[in-house]
């Protein structure tokens, strides 16, 4: 693939390899130092000019990637970002030691709600996102191979259509915050035993709090019981999580914030 000039000049001598973790529709080519996102525009379900708002405005008040270029020709978008130091949460180590990796998480989930959203330049809200959702639904982009058990089927929706009117009619109240929009175990890294950085930023903005929770806790399930990597590790009690964070958990909305992203 030809690179954009500029890309091309920050590569050179650069040797990338490709990065397969996560369910991310982009090529990620990662360096010693440095991440290269290439984004398809004609799938890609959100933009990645809001990823690169939100991570210039983070500069400073998190760990998150350096944005060092960013051009978009008729086809793709490409990120060019610094590589955060560390390891992912859902390592070999973490996952056999579930208290630290909970300790970990939590103070993620903290450092995130502790920014102040005054000036926050994206706001993402249940109305914007369900309409995205909806274009999504409509175009058959939609797929249900991933979806927890319960989602579709027998004594769940019968197909992604109905699970949006239901969505829809079930709102829950906002608990404003700054979001991660995809709080998972991939996407939290870590060093010496704290969190250095948050990648994966292209759903971050203000919205509630639940929303993360949902899915650190749904992380934190399959990847304990094997759901991602065919491998159980013994000694995660969900409890735990809640223990930690100080917080009873709130199932209904937990249940709403998981059932929101079956439609991504």
């Amino acid at each position: 693939m030809k690179l954009p000039e500029n890309i091309e000049k920050l590569t050179s001598g650069k040797i990338f390899t490709a990065d397969d973790i996560g369910m991310s529709s982009s090529n990620v080519l990662i360096c010693d130092d440095l991440v290269l996102k290439i984004t398809d525009l004609t799938t890609a379900r959100t933009s990645d000019d809001d990823t690169v708002t939100i991570m210039r405005w983070l500069d400073g008040k998190l760990p998150v990637p350096k944005v060092l270029a960013y051009e978009k020709d008729e086809k793709f978008s490409y990120l060019l970002m610094t590589r955060i130091k560390g390891e992912m949460s859902c390592s070999a180590y973490y996952l056999d030691h579930p208290e630290d990796l909970v300790d970990i998480l939590v103070s993620a989930l903290q450092m995130m709600w502790s920014v102040n959203i005054s000036d926050c330049p994206r706001e993402i809200s249940l109305d914007d996102d369900l309409l995205k959702k909806k274009a999504r639904v409509e175009k058959g982009l939609v797929s249900t191979d991933n979806a927890e058990p319960d989602t579709y089927g027998e004594g769940g929706f019968k197909d992604p259509a109905e699970l949006l009117a239901w969505l829809s009619e079930n709102k829950p109240p906002l608990e404003p915050c700054l979001s991660h929009g995809d709080f998972c175990l991939p996407n939290i890294f870590v060093y010496d035993g704290k969190v250095s950085g948050f990648i994966d930023l292209g759903d971050t903005g203000v919205a509630d709090k639940w929303r993360d929770i949902a899915l650190c806790y749904r992380s934190l399930k399959h990847n304990f019981d094997g759901t991602y990597s065919g491998i159980v590790h013994e000694g995660f009690e969900p409890e735990m999580f809640f223990d930690v964070l100080g917080l009873e958990p709130d199932w209904d909305k937990i249940r709403y914030y998981i059932l929101l992203d079956e439609l991504n």
